[in-house]
């Protein structure tokens, strides 16, 4: 299902990494753990990434300051999947705000998420096919 997918998880609990990395590779999906911004932050510097599953709470830099990072200083459109522990997560505009393209919340259901992934990389690529020849 996520054959082809290289997906950065940005998640500082050792036992979520266990449990999404596990679920996404089930899938197919090639999967690299980042413990918090700063370290996907340089992860991104040295890989390509299709999409970043990104942990809202974390020590170093939190989700919503590495996700605006990302779009501003790095100027990047990478889909990013906000996981949250709120369980109305998906009722607040914060996380869209800070250039979170989704969110799901925690303890995350997996074709919930393997299609939101399937989406966001699907729309992703179809909108850098239509970038016209300079």
């Amino acid at each position: 299902m996520l054959h082809g997918i290289n997906v950065l998880v940005t998640e500082d609990d050792k036992l979520n990494q266990k449990i999404i990395s596990f679920m996404l590779l089930k899938k197919g999906a090639t999967v690299k753990l980042a413990n918090n911004g700063h370290e996907a932050i340089e992860m991104m510097g040295r890989e390509k990434f299709d999409i970043i599953l990104m942990d809202l709470q974390m020590p170093v830099m939190d989700g919503f300051a590495t996700t605006q990072y990302i779009r501003k200083s790095m100027n990047s459109d990478i889909p990013v999947i906000a996981l949250t522990a709120d369980a109305f997560a998906n009722e607040s505009d914060e996380y869209i705000e800070a250039g979170m393209n989704a969110c799901t919340s925690k303890p995350i259901e997996v074709r919930v998420l393997c299609d939101l992934i399937l989406s966001l990389t699907k729309e992703n690529q179809d909108k850098h096919l239509l970038k016209p020849f300079a």
